[in-house]
Order: C-alpha cells, then structure tokens, then sequence
C-alpha cells in the first residue's frame, strides 16, 4: 500500500492507496509545534481504527507547503513506517512541463494537483483549489503548466473580515437567497460565498478568454462545496486530487 500524505498551511491530507483504490483517507491539523513521536501516535491510532497498521505500508509520497515539517514528516516515515518518503521537489519526474518565469517557485501542492489533473483528463484543465489560499492551475492537454493566479483563501478573507472591524462577528458561511442582504448575517454571507463565487467565475473567465480553446474546470480543496451550488462553471470535483496526484508521482519515479 501507498501512503499520501499533503501538508498545507492548515492542514495535513493523509490517503491509503491500494492499487489505485484510496481505500482510506484523513485530515488532521496542521500544528508546527507537534513533534514527530506525537504524529507517530496520530498516524497509529489513525490507521488502528481503519483497521490497517504500519507494516501493510511499501511506500510513501509528500508534498509540504511548510518547510519546516518536512524533516519532521521525514522522520514520521523513516521511524514508524521504515521506509523513505518520496517528496516532491525540484529535479523529480513529473510528467508535466513547467513553463513558469522560474520554475522552482511553483508550490508542490500546485504541481502534484496540475499532474493529477493532466492524467485524469487529458485536456485544457483549469484547476481551482479552495483551500487556506485560492489557486488557479493552468494545464494544457499537451501536459503544459501554464501558470496561474494565487488569492486569498475564502476562510482567511472570512477571518479578516470577523477579527478586523468591531461590530461585525462570526456567521455560518452558507449563500444567501440574494445578493442584497437585508441584515449583517445576509450581507456577510452575500459578500464572502458569493463573492468568492464570482472571484472564482470571473478569473476563469479571463483565464479562458487567454486559451485557444476551452478548458474543463475542475474544482478541489475543502473550502470549494461553499460555492459549487452557485455557480456552473465546474466540470468536475475531485477533492482528491493531490493525492491522486502523490500516487501517479510515486509510481513515475520509483518505477
């Protein structure tokens, strides 16, 4: 079995591939005071209750948008599970041709989503991802990464908005029934859900405007149910797609 693991800013995906089933998958916080015995613990009792344990594990692929955990989940593998991780940086195969400015800027979140999305499709695909930021992944059918655009995440644009002003406060992040809020609550929800929806309609807009041809979009990340009710932009969902992508990288450079 395959072991993924994703490490953002805010959180930590893990997946169990057998094969290419994901026959388990998780989320916990991402906490850069843990130590590594403590996410050893995590990691046990994690597999424990999905009735797996550490020696059904062959290998392993991360990526990390936290530099400093990346020792740290090394070391996770290397003592709990007695294998090392394959991560993904700069000089492993890919499988897609990165045509940035500099290359080596591009997050590896943004890299092992733009691989899933290439093998999964085999076309134009623009990828959102609405997580902690939102990111829009340009790949073509050619297997191209084109670039893209970074924004704010909507709960770190939410978080703003609750902490900055005083007499504004938390509310439930559901759509309104219209855009014209009639009370703070109706306002709040119509400014963020709504207006994260036309963040996300417009950039693709512009975004296909600059393609010969249209691109299938597909949406990724936690945050990205917020909005799929609201708009018909999205082809496909796969909130899966940077581990999909860890599996694909994973058989690419140890085959």
């Amino acid at each position: 079995m395959l072991l993924a693991i994703g490490i953002g800013n805010t959180s930590i995906k893990l997946g169990l591939f057998n094969g290419d089933a994901l026959v388990a998958d998780w989320h916990i916080s991402t906490d850069l005071h843990r130590q590594a015995d403590e996410y050893i613990v995590t990691l046990d009792s994690l597999l424990r209750n999905a009735s797996f344990k550490a020696s059904d594990i062959s290998g392993a692929a991360m990526w990390c948008t936290v530099p400093s955990l990346v020792p740290t989940f090394e070391s996770v593998v290397q003592r709990f599970l007695r294998i090392s991780p394959l991560i993904v940086a700069t000089g492993i195969k890919t499988g897609v041709s990165i045509r940035m400015d500099n290359p080596r800027e591009v997050g590896a979140d943004r890299i092992v989503n733009a691989v899933a999305a290439h093998a999964l499709y085999k076309s134009d695909v623009i990828v959102v991802d609405m997580g902690t930021a939102t990111t829009f992944d340009t790949i073509s059918r050619e297997g191209n990464y084109l670039g893209g655009a970074i924004a704010p995440g909507i709960m770190m644009a939410a978080d703003a908005l609750f902490t900055r002003p005083a007499q504004l406060y938390r509310v439930q992040l559901t759509a309104p029934l219209k855009a014209i809020g009639t009370n703070t609550v109706a306002a709040m929800q119509s400014g963020i859900v709504l207006g994260y929806t036309s963040l996300v309609e417009g950039m693709v807009a512009r975004i296909q405007a600059e393609l010969s041809e249209q691109a299938m979009v597909v949406a990724t990340g936690g945050y990205s149910s917020m909005i799929l009710g609201e708009t018909k932009i999205i082809d496909a969902v796969e909130t899966n797609l940077s581990l999909i992508g860890l599996k694909i990288l994973f058989r690419l450079n140890k085959s």
